[in-house]
Parts: structure tokens; C-alpha cells; sequence
């Protein structure tokens, strides 16, 4: 086994760990990745139109329509009338949703604390940077193997 194998298999074991965490949170919410992806969203931008969603979670519109009835229904997003613009709806977190975004922040905050914390800056730094050129290169690869 080479250096790259060991470190890719220590990347893929991370990856899935992460993915574990969020089932956990998943689970305990009762939501979907998709719906807190967009609970996500919804707490960084605040009130957006569906459109506007969309755009963000790059998928199409329909797409969102189902995640923001799923959401409305499980109370955690209402619609309500743009305020500008009579054609378009605000999706907007209620008392539930906003708490649920609440939680997903604090989650992350203390998951970020708990594994970076003691970390000295500049190794964090370092690794950031070859993290960052990692995820770049990755996403190359898989452009490249879409586009044939």
C-alpha cells in the first residue's frame, strides 16, 4: 500500500464518520440530508424565495417544491408572500425550524471545537490548505468524469 492509498483510506473513513454524525442528527431532528441541507441554507441567507433556494442548493426548482412541502408539513417552514414581489413566496423558518437551524449550528460549532480546538493555528492552517486543494482537485476529477 502506498502513502496516497493510506491517506485516501483515512480520508474515506472520515467521510464516513461525518456522514454517521449527520444520520445521527438526521434521526433525532426526523428530517432527510436534502431538508437540512436546505434548513442549512435558509439559516446562513434567512427568508428566500424557492427560486433563490434552488440556486443554492443547485438543484431544480421542483426539486425544492418537495423539500419545502416536507418541511412545511413537518412545521418546520411556512410560506409566506413576498413582500415585494406578489408572483414570489418567502420560505421562512418557524419557531420549530429556527430552533432545528439553532441546533445544526451548535452542532457544527462544537463538533469543529471538539475535533480542532487544540489544534495549533498553524498546523490548522496547514492542513486547511491541503484539505482546500484536495476538494478542488477531487471536484476536477469528477467534472472531468461527468463530462464523458
Amino acid at each position: 500500500m502506498t502513502q496516497a492509498t493510506e491517506v485516501l483510506d483515512r480520508v474515506l473513513h472520515l467521510a464516513t464518520l461525518v456522514q454517521s454524525d449527520l444520520a445521527r442528527f438526521e434521526r433525532e431532528a426526523g428530517l432527510t440530508t436534502p431538508r437540512v441541507h436546505l434548513l442549512w441554507v435558509l439559516g446562513e441567507a434567512g427568508p428566500s424565495t424557492q427560486q433563490a433556494l434552488a440556486r443554492a442548493l443547485a438543484v431544480t426548482p421542483r426539486n425544492v417544491t418537495g423539500l419545502v412541502d416536507g418541511l412545511v408539513a413537518s412545521g418546520h417552514v411556512t410560506r409566506e408572500p413576498h413582500p415585494t414581489d406578489r408572483r414570489a413566496t418567502l420560505v421562512t423558518p418557524t419557531t420549530q425550524g429556527a430552533r432545528t437551524i439553532r441546533e445544526l449550528v451548535e452542532s457544527h460549532d462544537d463538533l469543529a471545537r471538539r475535533l480542532f480546538g487544540d489544534v495549533a493555528p498553524e498546523r490548522l492552517t496547514t492542513f486547511d490548505e491541503v484539505l482546500g486543494a484536495t476538494v478542488e482537485r477531487f471536484a476536477g476529477l469528477m467534472a472531468a468524469e461527468a463530462a464523458r
